[in-house]
């Protein structure tokens, strides 16, 4: 399948000398276009040669069925930006980093185990998207609410199988209810308005293949990382705060956890105001 991505390249770029190049990736449900451009554009003019991607499934990427989740081969897109980035003449292959924001923070790290040229990562509003699935937020999921949801997943195969309508889960709200969370108000603010708008997705996954998030636990062995540098970036206020810190406390140095005062989750993804891009020019110069 092919990943399809956009690639931004410094004005200031030296002819015949290679750049350290940086992999961004969208929140899960999102594309390209949807944040992870932003940070590749602000990265870019920092000196680094960017590439925000469509994970596969997701956008201009390829894959069927469309909006599948499938964990391993998110995983995967990180490493063949890698094999992308790393054979351009204007690149160095040993001074590659990536940004993974929202979910793709723990695409991310699950690739950066089995993939040693990623040199330095770095996660801003990380999700666990394994946990988030398993057990939802602040562990408020118990055993049996999952095994329905695995029921009805695992029923809805037969449907599909058979040519019935495709249905899909979660993401974020079309249409607000009448008393939506705080959590709902936040994505709906940014997905569903001018403000980060794209025709491009619906946010939403199949049904059937959302499960598979059941099965991925991006932060086990994540100290293997070691040494190779990491940095997660998170809100103070924000509702996904706590996998930026799980995922810190199971890290090996070197690691650092930075807090985003007054800021929320989806603050971080397109806030200029906000986004601490000066640490981010920092960790990747001081690592790349």
């Amino acid at each position: 399948m092919t990943v399809v991505g956009n690639l931004f390249v410094p004005k200031n770029l030296v002819q015949n000398e290679k750049a350290p190049a940086i992999i961004v990736g969208h929140p899960m449900g999102a594309v390209k276009e949807q944040s992870a451009n932003l940070y590749a554009t602000k990265m870019a003019e920092q000196g680094f040669v960017t590439l925000a991607m469509d994970l596969s499934f997701w956008g201009e990427s390829e894959g069927l069925p469309r909006n599948s989740v499938s964990p391993d081969i998110y995983a995967e897109d990180f490493s063949v930006a890698v094999d992308y980035l790393g054979t351009r003449d204007f690149v160095d292959k040993d001074r590659i980093g990536v940004i993974g924001i929202c979910g793709s923070g723990s695409f991310a790290i699950s690739e950066a185990k089995i993939d040693s040229r990623l040199k330095a990562i770095a996660t801003v509003s990380m999700y666990d998207m394994g946990t988030a699935t398993r057990s939802a937020l602040g562990h408020s999921q118990s055993v049996e609410q999952r095994k329905e949801i695995i029921k009805e997943a695992s029923n809805q195969r037969y449907s599909e199988f058979l040519g019935q309508e495709r249905k899909y889960t979660s993401g974020t709200a079309d249409k607000l209810s009448e008393n939506p969370s705080d959590i709902e108000k936040e994505f709906y603010d940014f997905y569903r308005t001018t403000r980060g708008y794209s025709a491009n997705t619906t946010t939403h996954p199949t049904l059937t293949s959302n499960v598979k998030f059941m099965n991925f636990y991006p932060f086990n062995d994540i100290e293997t990382i070691s040494p190779r540098p990491l940095l997660f970036i998170a809100g103070e206020d924000a509702h996904s705060k706590e996998f930026s810190e799980d995922a810190y406390k199971l890290a090996a140095e070197p690691k650092e956890l930075y807090i985003v005062p007054n800021a929320g989750h989806a603050d971080l993804y397109d806030r200029t105001d906000v986004i601490p891009f000066a640490k981010l020019t920092e960790f990747f110069k001081d690592n790349l």
